[in-house]
């Protein structure tokens, strides 16, 4: 089993990156935020998965462990492939996931390419108690849920995934002032501009 690669980036497409390690170029496929953000010639570690089929022995590595794990129980749910897996790690975050089962709300899921809504309906009952929303471990440099949500949903809006949005707005608010964490026009504006006008739409 191999569990991690760590190594030089030799090629980076949608989807997809290949990693140099120990002479040997493994091609990995892994969610939109890392595809994206890889660069040729640098160092990236992941965590990763070894699918074995009859046909084929497929990669997928993720950035921390908890996608890993998260990646792991979207495999136990019915109907759900890898590749559909994958997608939904792509387009949402961890916390994202969890709270959407918590709440057992399957639509987050639904907008998921490739999961209709038997499926995502499933993915809520099969995963329900497996799943937990993370608590920030820094008080006072989240913004408040509501101004957050607005946040992600206007860049949602912009054409940015869910998943590459929370990042950003969780990111930018341990920068932010406390004034700026609790007012959406500011907090969006910031956001916008750290991630640019050339960032990644996922």
């Amino acid at each position: 089993m191999i569990s991690s690669l760590r190594g030089s980036v030799l090629h980076a497409a949608s989807g997809q990156v290949v990693i140099e390690t120990g002479g040997v170029g493994f091609s990995v496929f892994v969610p939109a935020d890392i595809a994206t953000t890889a660069v040729v010639g640098e160092q990236l570690r992941l965590h990763t998965s070894l699918i074995v089929r009859e046909d084929a022995l497929t990669l997928y590595g993720f950035g921390d462990v908890d996608e890993l794990e998260i990646f792991g129980q979207l495999l136990s749910v019915t109907g759900v492939g890898p590749k559909s897996a994958l997608g939904v790690l792509s387009h949402l975050t961890v916390d994202q996931i969890a709270e959407a089962v918590t709440s057992e709300d399957d639509a987050p899921f639904r907008r998921v390419s490739g999961i209709g809504p038997k499926t995502a309906k499933l993915i809520v009952v099969q995963l329900a108690g497996k799943v937990q929303p993370r608590v920030a471990s820094t008080p006072g440099t989240a913004p408040s849920s509501s101004v957050a949500e607005q946040v992600v949903a206007a860049l949602v809006g912009l054409g940015w995934s869910e998943k590459v949005a929370a990042d950003a707005v969780a990111q930018t608010a341990e920068q932010a002032s406390d004034a700026e964490r609790e007012s959406v026009p500011a907090l969006l504006r910031r956001t916008l501009a750290a991630m640019g006008p050339g960032g990644s739409r996922g």
